[in-house]
């Protein structure tokens, strides 16, 4: 199993989110930067630019999702996470 197999070199849910996360600013900065670098080939390749980096935040959550289910399941959720959890269970 894949997720498993990450799980075990150490990638855990928080790293897939991150990865995500700057997936989406990265999609801006590639659409902004192919729009100045580029100017004369216009909006439509900056647009497919942005979307071919922005494609890869759903693949990351996604992950990130899976190997938070599998942390669930084995025991192995950071610390923050059980403190989130106590302190919504309490709030």
């Amino acid at each position: 199993m894949i997720i498993k197999k990450m799980h075990e070199m150490g990638v855990r849910s928080e790293h897939a989110y991150m990865a995500a996360m700057a997936s989406v600013g990265l999609s801006v900065v590639a659409w902004m930067g192919s729009l100045k670098m580029e100017p004369g080939t216009g909006l439509a390749r900056a647009d497919r630019w942005g979307i071919f980096v922005g494609e890869w935040a759903p693949t990351f959550f996604g992950l990130g999702l899976a190997l938070s289910h599998y942390e669930q399941h084995d025991g192995t959720l950071t610390a923050d996470v059980h403190e989130f959890r106590q302190t919504q269970k309490a709030g």
